[in-house]
Formats: C-alpha cells, structure tokens, sequence
C-alpha cells in the first residue's frame, strides 16, 4: 500500500456487508426454523443467545488475531489494499512480505485479520436483526388488546431500550476495531476495543436474561442487600482486572515477570509506574517517543498480578454466598470454575512462556466471568429493607431467621 492510499478504503463495504449478511443468514434460518410456533419472547430469546454464544466465540477470535500478530496483517480498513478479501490482494501482500518476512503483513496474517472482520460484521448483521424484531414485537404489544398474550400465555412486555443500545454500541466497537488497525495497534485503543468486546457481552447478556424473564413472566430473585452489593463490587473488581489484562497484552508485558509468586527473584522488582501507566502513547515508547523502559514492563505486569489476587478472593467468596441461593447456584459453579481457570491459565502464560493456548483461555476466561456476572446481576434484585434478612433464605430453601429466633431465646 502506498503512502498516498487512504487508511479507510470504503470501496469493499459492500461486499463486506454481504459476506456478514450471509453469515448471519444461517444463524437467523436455524433459530426462526426451530423456534416456529414460540412467543416472540422465546424466540428472541433463542436468536440472542446464538448471537451472544457467536460474539463470545468473536472475542476469542480476536484475542488470536491480537497474540498472533495479525491485528495488521490488512493495515487499511475495512478491506485489504482496497479489496474484499487478501486474495484481491495478493500481490501487495506478497510485496510487504518480501520485504519484511516477518512483519506485520504477511497472507496467513491477512486472513486470519479479515475473517475476524467478516465474523464481526455477521455479528454486528444479528444484533441489527434482534433490534428491529424486538421494536416490531414491542409495537405490536402496544397495539395489542389488554388481555392478549405472547403466544406462550404470559404477559410478555419487551423493552427495546436495550437492543437499540447494544446495536449503537457494536456501531462504536467497529468503529475502535477501524482505530486499532488505522492507528497502528495503538495500545489505549487495543485496550478500549477489548473493553468494548466485553462491554457487547454483557449488553447480549442482559437482553437474553429479560427476555427469558419476559417468556416466563417472572421477577428476578430478591437477594440481601449484602450480596447486592457484593455482586455490584466484585463486577467493578473484574471490569479493572480485564482493563489491567488488556493493558498487559497490548504492551506485550506479560513475559516481564516469568516467575511466580516472586517476580525478577524479588517479592517488589523494580517498577516504573509513571511509564508503564501513561495511557496516551504508541506502543513501545513513551509519550516523547523514547523508548519505555523494561521496569514500566514490570510495572504494568506486576500491578495485574496484584489486583489478581485481590479478584480471585472476591469471586471465592461470591460464589461461597451465592451458592445459598438456589436461583443463583448455576452462576456460583460457574463463578468457581471460571476463576480456577483464570489462575490456572494465567500461571500457564508466566510459566510457561505465553503458550498462544493459555492466552486465548485466559481472555475468554475473563469474558466469560463477565458475562456470569452480568447474568447473576440480571437474575437477583435487592430485597426490601425488611425482607432482605431472609428474602435469600426463602429462595434457597433456608430458614436463617428461624435459626436466629431459636438462638436469641
């Protein structure tokens, strides 16, 4: 590519739009085929849980487009040297590789870096799909006499708030996903475009719960304001944790520290936090352009590590707690098994030197406790006041409260 071609080619948009037409026509046959004769809630319901199972399985992707280097292997947006597809651009590509063997572009990279883009814009065709079926049920709802049902006979009210966001929000996450390529893997835009991956999950994840909810015609479960508050901290706790791991794997600090607990044969290596934690710079070098330093490395690495520990506590005892509620004891396993995963795999990068295996798990491990999150959060509300003693109890099966009157008597 020449230095006078534009960064953003829209020439191939159109093909681009039609490949991710019809990645998203099989997902849409199969779910309206096996669906047929279900309310409008439990059919969305099906379409949004393919489609957050698909976008799950796009973040994967991208964290293998990210290790293996491929996040420029087409450095212009939306195609490649202008094209649909690396095949157009073959020779280009052959021209950048010859005269870097190793670099950034290479055939095997192109590929791998447009089959996300084609994945991504599948996805991004089915949450368009899910947002305008859910205004049309929801406009039928309105006009639709009082005493009408969805089809399932439940009173199914459906809100289309969530799905219009989630579908300015994909807008928003292609538009970061262009930045990361454009701006030459930019780390604080790799970082917000990992986020925004996450960020995507959990607005899927919130549709398919209420829309479960909507079919079945039920609240969620009442839980004490303690746990409430216990889910909503321990979120935020793993919101920073992704952000700290994104923050890692785009400065490539993850090999700074190869031992465990210690790191460099000391419990506090020396860190350079004022470097390692300037989020305006490109990669590699400080915002002046020199060099970053390896103790910045360490810094970054080290301050993950640290705030590890302090999440893998706090979805332990999650989890302990949730695990009393019956409504919420399949997000307790998982919340378990998730976090055993993350330590198991994080280990595996340090000690094992980053096995392209273990880093893919690692981010997926860290969605998918974003997404059990968002889950146990959409599924449990805070208690009354009055309640909130043994409003878990109850729907648990427990009766604490008695336990307690026995005892003060």
């Amino acid at each position: 590519m020449d230095s006078t071609s534009s960064l953003y080619d829209l020439t191939p948009i159109a093909w681009l739009m039609a490949v991710g037409v019809l990645i998203a026509l099989g997902p849409l046959v199969w779910v309206w085929r096996r669906n047929a004769g279900s309310g409008p809630a439990r059919r969305l319901h099906a379409l949004t849980v393919l489609t957050l199972f698909l976008t799950f399985d796009l973040t994967l992707f991208g964290a293998f487009t990210r290790l293996t280097d491929s996040g420029l292997g087409c450095p212009d947006w939306p195609g490649c040297y202008g094209n649909a597809s690396p095949h157009g651009a073959r020779h280009e590509i052959a021209m950048a590789q010859s005269a870097q063997p190793t670099g950034p572009v290479t055939h095997s990279k192109a590929w791998v870096e447009m089959v996300h883009r084609y994945l991504a814009t599948g996805v991004g065709v089915l949450i368009l799909t899910l947002a305008a079926a859910t205004w049309i049920v929801r406009r039928r709802q309105r006009l639709a006499p009082p005493s009408s049902t969805d089809g399932s006979g439940h009173h199914a009210t459906l809100s289309a708030w969530w799905p219009a966001f989630t579908l300015v929000w994909v807008c928003l996450q292609g538009a970061f996903g262009a930045l990361t390529v454009t701006w030459k893997l930019f780390p604080a835009i790799v970082t917000l475009h990992l986020l925004g991956a996450v960020v995507l999950l959990a607005l899927l994840c919130i549709q398919a719960v209420h829309y479960r909810q909507a079919a079945a015609d039920r609240l969620p479960t009442p839980v004490s304001p303690a746990l409430r508050n216990g889910l909503i901290a321990t979120t935020v706790l793993l919101v920073l944790q992704i952000a700290l791991g994104g923050w890692v794997s785009t400065n490539y600090a993850v090999l700074a520290c190869t031992q465990f607990p210690t790191c460099q044969d000391s419990w506090w290596p020396p860190m350079n936090f004022a470097q390692g934690f300037e989020i305006w710079r490109h990669l590699g070098v400080t915002g002046d352009g020199q060099p970053l330093d390896f103790s910045a490395l360490t810094a970054i690495h080290y301050a993950h590590r640290l705030m590890a520990y302090a999440v893998f506590v706090a979805l332990g005892v999650l989890a302990w707690r949730m695990r009393r509620i019956v409504a919420l004891r399949p997000q307790a396993r998982w919340l378990a098994g998730l976090a055993l995963l993350q330590l198991a795999t994080g280990l595996g990068n340090v000690l094992l030197g980053w096995p392209l295996a273990a880093a893919v798990l690692h981010t997926g491990g860290a969605a998918a406790l974003a997404v059990v999150l968002t889950w146990a959060l959409c599924e449990s509300r805070r208690a009354p006041a009055a309640r909130s003693a043994h409003a878990g109890e109850n729907a648990a099966g427990h009766n604490n409260s008695q336990r307690q009157r026995k005892a003060a008597a």
